[in-house]
């Protein structure tokens, strides 16, 4: 009777100890999206600021390679950044391979169906 007991507590706290690596790992992952989004707000003030301040101080024309260097190459560390945090699975997800295969067999249904 004891070791069921015993096996009882000790699935307990594997179960605890399952979700807290679970809420540790959630937790991470909202604060790299978090920062994300700090990052790229802090991209759009800082940039508007700077393409004005270009703009005007220089005198260059405003679609001058002067005015938008920064917010390209700016932008090119944003693109990696926002890889990092939701991956490429954010355009191609899990399913889309699979929507797209069906949507083509629709489709060439579709067309058969008038032949």
């Amino acid at each position: 009777m004891k070791s069921d007991i015993d096996n009882y507590i000790e699935n307990n706290h594997q179960n605890n100890f399952e979700k807290e690596e679970a809420y540790i790992r959630a937790k991470k992952k909202v604060e790299k999206i978090v920062g994300f989004y700090w990052h790229f707000a802090i991209y759009i003030v800082v940039n508007i600021f700077l393409m004005i301040m270009i703009y005007f101080k220089s005198g260059e024309p405003f679609w001058s390679f002067a005015v938008w260097s920064t917010p390209l190459f700016w932008g090119i560390g944003i693109g990696f950044h926002f890889l990092g945090v939701f991956g490429t699975d954010f355009l191609f997800g899990k399913n889309w391979e699979e929507r797209k295969i069906e949507k083509y067999m629709n489709k060439e249904k579709d067309n058969k169906r008038w032949e």
